[in-house]
């Protein structure tokens, strides 16, 4: 699947577009931007500026101009509601091109606030559009109390000493939050986020054994990142047993890094945990 991004210039909107849901870690998606006027123009400063505090690097980007070749794309997002129009005017299929959040406005002029509440808006329509399954039909959503016994049923499948329905429900009144992952009203999997100041703590992630490989925690784990960065946290913790190079390798891809060990953390069997983390670097933009 082929996403194309449109702005006017190609220098903040649609280059913010293109950062963050790359950022992101969705499978067999390319995502790319473009503009309708001037190309191999650098982004501005604070758009540069702006981005890197969200946690992803647009600095390098050169704005490219829209040509015939991208309506061939599966869906054209664009910026605005006159640039889709335009777009379809000049022979885009009506049916998949179409604007993101009915319209973000154009920061370019504006100080750091205006770029940052564009981005924000942005990483939002963005944020709706891959968590409600719009791409791939995986909706992600905050646990009910009616997934808690479901939960509890994937626990047991994944883990020797699983969580019980109350252990769950009593993390969720004591800042952890739950996200659980559904599709056609399956639950497929869900992730535990405990949060404390500026602090985040994965408590738990698993996905049923019929869904695993096919992009579910990978979901779960930017909706995790997601809220972390939301809420300004400056990090997002968990831990993986030293044997499982599966779960090691997705969160090595996903910038986790490894920053220490735990000797003897998990039991049945007894093995020792690596410490990953995903940091987020908060620039002063005031």
């Amino acid at each position: 699947m082929k996403i194309i991004f449109v702005c006017s210039g190609n220098t903040c909107r649609s280059p913010f577009a293109e950062g963050y849901f790359n950022s992101l870690s969705l499978k067999g998606i390319e995502c790319v931007s473009r503009g309708l006027s001037v190309s191999n123009m650098p982004v501005s400063r604070n758009s540069a500026a702006t981005a890197q505090n969200y946690g992803f690097d647009i600095s390098s980007h050169l704005s490219k101009s829209f040509k015939k070749t991208d309506f061939d794309a599966d869906f054209i997002i664009t910026m605005s509601d006159n640039i889709r129009d335009f777009l379809v005017i000049n022979g885009g299929d009506i049916d998949k091109i179409f604007t993101l959040g009915g319209g973000i406005p154009d920061p370019y002029g504006g100080d750091l606030e205006v770029y940052k509440k564009a981005l924000g808006q942005i990483a939002d329509e963005i944020d709706k559009l891959v968590f409600g399954g719009f791409f791939d039909n995986i909706e992600i959503t905050d646990m009910k109390k009616e997934h808690i016994p479901l939960i509890a049923e994937i626990e047991k499948e994944n883990f020797s000493l699983p969580w019980s329905e109350k252990s769950i429900a009593e993390s969720s009144e004591k800042n952890t939050v739950f996200f659980v992952a559904q599709k056609d009203s399956v639950l497929l999997g869900y992730i535990g986020i405990n949060y404390c100041v500026d602090e985040g703590y994965v408590t738990s992630i698993a996905v049923k054994k019929e869904y695993r490989n096919k992009g579910v925690a990978t979901k779960l784990i930017d909706r995790a990142v997601s809220f972390a960065r939301k809420a300004g946290l400056s990090f997002i913790s968990l831990e993986v047993r030293t044997s499982n190079d599966i779960a090691i390798s997705l969160y090595d891809k996903m910038n986790f890094k490894k920053e220490g060990l735990r000797k003897k953390f998990y039991v049945n069997p007894t093995e020792d945990a690596i410490i990953m983390t995903k940091r987020f670097e908060r620039l002063n933009l005031a």
